[in-house]
């Protein structure tokens, strides 16, 4: 970066300092831009099986709200306890053989589901499915340690910012791809929501050949002029010599409590799918463009992370990750609001709040989501950065249990596919126009308490991010930004 003073500089000086901070990523090398393959690859799926998994459970294969809930927190909630202990195994094991486990079992699984939707005289269908559902949560645990501890392992101490920024960016690319390719299933191929399935099926194949020869070296990345070795290997451990040496760490009780007020937060993305979905064709229409309006959120973390790369390490961690989370906490109010303020039919206003709560979601996720895991990272001791980071997946994947078992209850509760009006079921929508629906009986009271419930924990966090900042081992952060 130019010594010039900012008032001092040209517009062209600017912009030539502003991108030659991405120069830092040439430090990195094969086998973090395999990871970030990798990872591209395989959350094109996994934001695909995300959106479209509650439908395909209900419209393919005959449950209702609740028994889809339920069925999709077998996987959230396996993950959830797995994820304690994906980390240790990632650590021993090492990246390259987690990697090859983790995406053939998927792979497999992934093909078995082929059959059990599209054959209906296969017996017992539903819990086949539960089974095979069930069974992704191991590989599905690991695969999200294996990305985050390989992005730490393959970065250098002053690329590591970047590299974790660009390996979120990553991420969002595949979950807008995940977005378009739902839609292209459900309202341009008009096939059934399992081929979902069929694609996971080709980016594992995928996976497997980019992992294979790019993810060649296990040692940790060094830069040039840094202290140590230009390549420092890592001691391997065994997973119960990892955990009580993790136990014993101060740091662990900040990044648990951390963990802990971000859970609303975190539960925010995981009603992008479990409860959005199901809303937004009741209170638009079945002819809803899903896909699109989830892809709103990773088209704007994709532009987002791009302008803010080269300016993430002018500020604090601490204070992006809780004042970002205040603003991601913020993005539910447009849908908490009555939809008649708007001014227009319903439809139009539930399409205008989405987009609303989208933009506001996305720049609060832009600030803080990165920053979670360099924060972790700045806490993780050496050769435990898998376990580390394990951990700080538990909110995402905690509220994803809790979200999964009881979505399908908030929808029946307050966004239900039919409303009893004078003894007759009538669709959400329409009563809704004939203002049948009270305030705290619609849509708009599940968004107040589950934003309101975000927002306290994120509050909470401001008051204490001086304490969680704590014994972090921050690299070259500002004084005061």
């Amino acid at each position: 970066m130019s010594d010039t003073p900012p008032a001092s500089r040209t517009a062209r000086q600017l912009i030539v300092d502003y991108f030659r901070d991405f120069g830092v990523l040439r430090e990195t090398g094969r086998e973090y831009w395999g990871i970030q393959i990798v990872n591209f690859l395989d959350c094109t799926f996994y934001f695909a099986m995300l959106i479209i998994g509650t439908l395909f459970l209900s419209h393919d294969l005959g449950m209702d709200d609740r028994q889809a809930a339920r069925t999709f927190t077998v996987l959230t909630g396996a993950v959830t306890i797995l994820l304690t202990v994906s980390g240790l195994f990632c650590d021993w094991l090492g990246i390259r053989l987690s990697l090859r486990i983790s995406m053939w079992w998927v792979l497999i699984l992934r093909l078995a589901m082929l059959p059990v939707a599209l054959l209906p005289t296969v017996p017992h269908r539903g819990a086949i499915a539960v089974a095979v559902i069930g069974l992704m949560a191991p590989p599905t645990a690991a695969i999200q340690t294996i990305f985050q501890a390989a992005t730490q392992r393959y970065t250098t101490p002053r690329s590591r910012g970047a590299g974790f920024n660009l390996w979120y960016l990553f991420m969002n690319v595949g979950a807008t791809l995940a977005g378009l390719a739902v839609d292209f299933v459900r309202l341009i191929l008009h096939v059934p929501n399992v081929h979902i399935f069929t694609m996971g099926a080709i980016t594992a194949a995928l996976c497997l050949v980019v992992g294979e020869t790019m993810v060649r070296k296990e040692e940790q990345l060094g830069g040039t002029g840094e202290s140590g070795s230009a390549a420092e290997r890592v001691e391997r451990k065994t997973p119960w010599t990892i955990l009580r040496e993790v136990i014993r760490e101060p740091a662990l009780l900040r990044l648990i409590v951390l963990i802990a007020l971000t859970l609303g937060v975190r539960a925010v993305y995981v009603y992008l799918y479990m409860l959005m979905p199901k809303y937004w064709e009741r209170t638009i229409g079945t002819d809803a463009t899903i896909g699109l309006l989830n892809a709103i959120n990773p088209v704007g973390i994709v532009i987002g992370l791009i302008l803010f790369i080269p300016l993430a390490n002018k500020f604090k961690v601490i204070n992006m990750l809780v004042f970002g989370s205040i603003v991601s906490a913020l993005s539910l109010i447009p849908m908490a609001l009555p939809w008649q303020i708007y001014g227009m039919g319903i439809a139009k206003a539930h399409y205008f709040m989405a987009v609303l709560c989208m933009i506001i979601l996305t720049v609060g996720e832009v600030l803080w989501s990165p920053k979670l895991y360099e924060y972790t990272a700045a806490i993780a001791p050496k050769g435990q950065e898998g376990t580390y980071l394990g951990f700080s997946m538990i909110p995402y994947f905690l509220a994803k249990t809790l979200v999964s078992w009881f979505s399908g209850d908030w929808l029946m509760r307050w966004s239900p596919e039919t409303i009893i009006v004078n003894g007759v079921a009538v669709p959400l929508q329409q009563a809704m126009i004939a203002d049948e629906v009270g305030y705290w009986h619609s849509p708009g009271a599940m968004w107040f308490w589950l934003g309101l419930y975000a927002l306290v924990g994120c509050l909470i966090a401001v008051m204490l991010r001086d304490w969680l900042s704590q014994g972090a081992r921050w690299k070259s952060e500002p004084a005061a930004a």
